[in-house]
């Protein structure tokens, strides 16, 4: 094989975190030379047997650097950026990772003459209360008007073996007497599927999807968040009852848990600010096809997924005997 006839090098910020593994998967499928650009590289060589020899590469990326950024992307024929924070650590802020950093792979990708995909969230608005829904709205903007081609996609609440939202709660309810409904437990979610949305990335790079458009990616059942923890619940086979914890409690609670230096808050006073608002696909959406089944993406159901990852919560794993909660 020449060099003029190499497969298209996509390079993919973030490309170890939950979502862009399964990203780097898809990609790896179809052919595509990869470039899986993070923060620490060493522990980002689980990928590697993915792809074929050579097919997966690493190089060391900050996006708060600007200068790292434009060398990952140098070369690259598309840019996927999967890089996103659910609550702030040090210098990794909501504005320098999901706002400067987002404009830097933008830019970056422009200079390249790259075409890019950029995963953002439902619920990204420049006028949020929420900072990490406003600096997620802000990162659209700014890619949108960086490159007008650009393909952003908006995923609800993901699930998959590696999440943080299924996973914590299921990890709660081994040693928890209760679990928190925040708000009342009515927010509602549109889970969606981590492979779902990898094989969305995939068909942005492969140019299939009309570019320069927002998609909002929702699985195929709406749930409140009681549901989902009532599903989760039945799954992982315990007992626990639920009790609503007001708005105002919670994002007390939160913002204490966030002044503990070097530990990972289980809840943050933005993430309570985001629980007031609903989380699915918008009508809008749907009408004009930017959805996963308006881009032939029959989505998954939660409940087909959930069970192969969640068993190791039950109290004796898999030889648990379903029927006796705990």
């Amino acid at each position: 094989m020449t060099l003029s006839n190499l497969p298209p090098l996509v390079t993919v910020f973030g490309g170890s975190g939950f979502v862009g593994r399964h990203v780097v998967r898809a990609l790896a499928r179809r052919g595509y030379r990869i470039r899986v650009a993070v923060r620490r590289p060493d522990l980002a060589f689980f990928l590697q047997p993915i792809g074929g020899v050579g097919q997966i590469s690493f190089v060391q990326a900050n996006l708060r650097y600007r200068n790292s950024v434009d060398r990952a992307v140098a070369g690259s024929d598309h840019v996927v950026n999967c890089v996103g924070i659910l609550f702030e650590s040090g210098r990794n802020s909501f504005d320098a990772v999901q706002d400067f950093g987002a404009r830097a792979v933008a830019e970056a990708a422009r200079a390249a003459g790259a075409t890019l995909t950029h995963v953002s969230a439902i619920g990204a608005d420049e006028s949020s209360a929420s900072a990490y829904a406003r600096t997620k709205g802000r990162a659209e903007a700014a890619v949108l008007r960086t490159l007008p081609d650009a393909t952003i996609l908006r995923p609800s609440v993901i699930f998959g073996p590696e999440d943080g939202f299924f996973n914590k709660f299921a990890a709660m309810s081994r040693f928890a007497p209760a679990l928190p409904l925040i708000g009342g437990g009515e927010t509602r979610f549109q889970p969606v599927y981590v492979a779902d949305v990898a094989e969305a990335v995939a068909r942005a790079v492969d140019g299939t999807i009309a570019r320069g458009r927002v998609y909002e990616l929702g699985g195929p059942e709406v749930m409140t968040f009681r549901q989902c923890l009532e599903l989760m619940l039945r799954i992982v086979d315990r007992k626990r009852p639920l009790v609503s914890l007001p708005f105002g409690i919670a994002s007390l609670i939160g913002s204490a848990a966030s002044l503990i230096p070097f530990v990972k808050p289980p809840l943050t006073a933005d993430q309570v600010t985001l629980l007031r608002s609903d989380n699915v696909v918008s009508e809008a959406a749907k009408a004009e096809g930017r959805t996963l089944e308006g881009i032939g993406i029959q989505p998954v159901l939660a409940e087909a997924i959930l069970p192969s990852y969640l068993v190791r919560y039950r109290p004796q794993g898999q030889f648990t005997r379903t029927g006796k909660a705990a």
